[in-house]
């Protein structure tokens, strides 16, 4: 692409996403807002893509457009009534101009500050130690190999959140309206091959471009958000759902193992003997995805699920 053609498109693209912004938030309709917000992350993704994060954008076409447009419109499909129009006299143009004006100097000043930071000093460290990282990624050996710790404490904070919100009570029921919009089955259907193909892209990318566990694991747990809203039964609930629950706390127990497993052959906390660092990321790549994905449909659940899930047609 010409490099003029190049500036005019992310010059539309930009502005679309401004505009689109201000209609999800300022749209009399509500219907007309939910759709600007979905149209809105679609161009999102195109946007991390000119930027050359192909892993961000898929995140933001999966859970920014699809599963949290869903979530969107079935919250509308559950409102009785909605006014058609907002009253003219909530809508305050000089106090707005005034908040848009404080927001525009605050990014400005944000802007200038970050640019007269010093570069990141570690960049150099990490880039001297890749050799015996087992990838070719350096976020990804950092999160993985040489600050698994701080991974493990993340995973940890999303399992404490899952135990805290079941701790609450059962899941109130039904989870979707009771007659869900007729687009969502037959989209959940669809979408749900593609949304499983991108977590393994996701995967594989990690070990050696932008991707991995958490962007993996965010993508398949939307996924899954979207095939409930559809109308299927939860994996979590049934008398059958030991093994499923047991998928929670995955990540966290791989992750202990495998730095309990280095002390015990006289290596470090978390320090992977070089010949089997590959292998070792592998395995907390992919168990690390498979419980991120599963917390995040569990606290989608709001709670603790019944042993038996009543008003679901299908499982």
């Amino acid at each position: 692409m010409a490099p003029l053609a190049s500036h005019a498109y992310d010059l539309l693209l930009a502005g679309a996403l401004l505009w689109l912004a201000w209609q999800a938030t300022h749209a009399a309709d509500l219907f007309r807002s939910v759709i600007s917000f979905i149209v809105f992350g679609l161009l999102m993704a195109l946007a991390w893509i000119r930027l050359d994060a192909p892993d961000i954008a898929l995140a933001e076409a999966a859970i920014g457009a699809g599963v949290t447009g869903a979530l969107l419109l079935s919250a509308l499909g559950r409102l009785t009534s909605a006014p058609a129009e907002k009253p003219a006299a909530t809508r305050r143009w000089p106090g707005t101009i005034a908040v848009l004006a404080l927001a525009a100097t605050v990014l400005a000043l944000l802007g200038a500050a970050a640019w007269q930071l010093p570069a990141p000093g570690l960049g150099d460290a990490v880039a001297g130690h890749m050799p015996r990282a087992g990838v070719d990624n350096p976020v990804t050996g950092v999160l993985l190999n040489f600050r698994a710790f701080d991974t493990l404490l993340e995973i940890g904070v999303l399992l404490l959140a899952v135990v805290a919100i079941w701790s609450l009570g059962p899941t109130p029921e039904p989870l979707v309206p009771a007659i869900p919009s007729p687009a969502l089955p037959a989209l959940g259907r669809m979408l749900w091959p593609m949304f499983v193909l991108a977590t393994f892209y996701l995967l594989w990318r990690g070990t050696h471009a932008p991707g991995g566990a958490f962007q993996a694991g965010a993508v398949l747990g939307a996924g899954g958000i979207l095939v409930i809203l559809a109308g299927a039964r939860p994996w979590l609930t049934g008398e059958d759902n030991g093994p499923w629950r047991w998928l929670l706390s995955l990540g966290v127990v791989t992750m202990l193992l495998a730095a309990l497993s280095t002390t015990l052959i006289g290596q470090r906390f978390f320090e992977y003997p070089e010949s089997a660092a590959a292998g070792v990321i592998l395995v907390l790549e992919i168990t690390a995805a498979i419980s991120i994905a599963m917390l995040l449909f569990a606290a989608y659940l709001n709670g603790q699920p019944p042993a038996r899930w009543r008003g679901y047609p299908h499982s």
